[in-house]
């Protein structure tokens, strides 16, 4: 059973070491490999306390939809975390570098919801009626935790890594962009830093969106319409040292920028 005196100091340390950007120790050492329960019971106490402080939920990101990268974290499974409006940038909008600690950018396929997700089994087909469109987007990676030395159980309960993202201001129905073979680059001063394709994403970012939609039911606070959702990275990430632009091209949904600002 989840013990709420460790969840609610778990997530007070995550919570201030976030606020005075000073990273901590794993977390493993306190919740067991296979206690998904409390890591995702320590990321909820935080989504709660940040909603009672005025910040509102507007989505989820899927992350560990690599499955190289699941297996590098001995788990067979994807994670999801809470996004919230005060971690979106606009395209090109400068993001100060001061918010973050270790950050990392990634691209990635979002959807934007036009109807609730509450079937307890959801279809490919149930994704592509509730979807309104399809964004590129890059979404900024950070961990609280020491050298990103993370497992699965510190991932989860550092909000799955979570910082800020970009969505991309070019719309598209899912019905016009090949969601496995798009092809994807990620660019800094015209140097290609990533590449990878929708397939990198479970085989198809659908696949992700599927896994989300079920688990969200599961926990009684499915997806609705307006919530974005992050699909999972279509490439390797990329350390991010100093201010400069970062673009990702995604074929088929155009280009997004991330910008960050000393």
């Amino acid at each position: 059973m989840t013990d709420p005196n460790i969840v609610s100091a778990i997530a007070a340390r995550l919570c201030a070491a976030e606020a005075s950007r000073q990273t901590i120790a794993p977390v493993r050492g306190e919740i067991a490999p296979d206690d998904t329960a409390t890591a995702y019971a320590v990321q909820q106490a935080n989504v709660d306390a940040r909603v009672a402080s005025g910040e509102r939920v507007v989505g989820r990101k899927i992350g560990l939809t690599s499955l190289a990268v699941q297996k590098q974290l001995g788990v067979d499974q994807p994670d999801f975390g809470a996004l919230f409006a005060s971690m979106a940038y606009g395209d090109s909008q400068p993001m100060p570098l001061s918010r973050l600690i270790q950050p990392k950018v990634e691209a990635e396929i979002a959807l934007v919801l036009e109807h609730d997700l509450t079937h307890e089994r959801h279809t490919f087909a149930d994704i592509l009626r509730a979807s309104a469109y399809a964004l590129a987007a890059i979404e900024v990676v950070d961990s609280r935790i020491q050298n990103w030395d993370i497992r699965f159980v510190d991932t989860v309960a550092d909000n799955a890594s979570s910082a800020l993202f970009v969505l991309g201001s070019r719309p598209v129905p899912l019905s016009q962009v090949d969601l496995t073979a798009c092809a994807m680059t990620l660019s800094r001063d015209g140097e290609v830093l990533s590449r990878g394709n929708g397939a990198a994403c479970l085989g198809n970012p659908l696949n992700a969106a599927v896994w989300l939609a079920d688990r969200m039911v599961q926990l009684g606070t499915p997806l609705r319409a307006g919530d974005v959702v992050l699909t999972g990275a279509l490439g390797p990430m990329v350390a991010v040292t100093e201010p400069g632009t970062y673009t990702t091209e995604i074929e088929g949904l155009g280009s997004v920028r991330a910008t960050f600002a000393a």
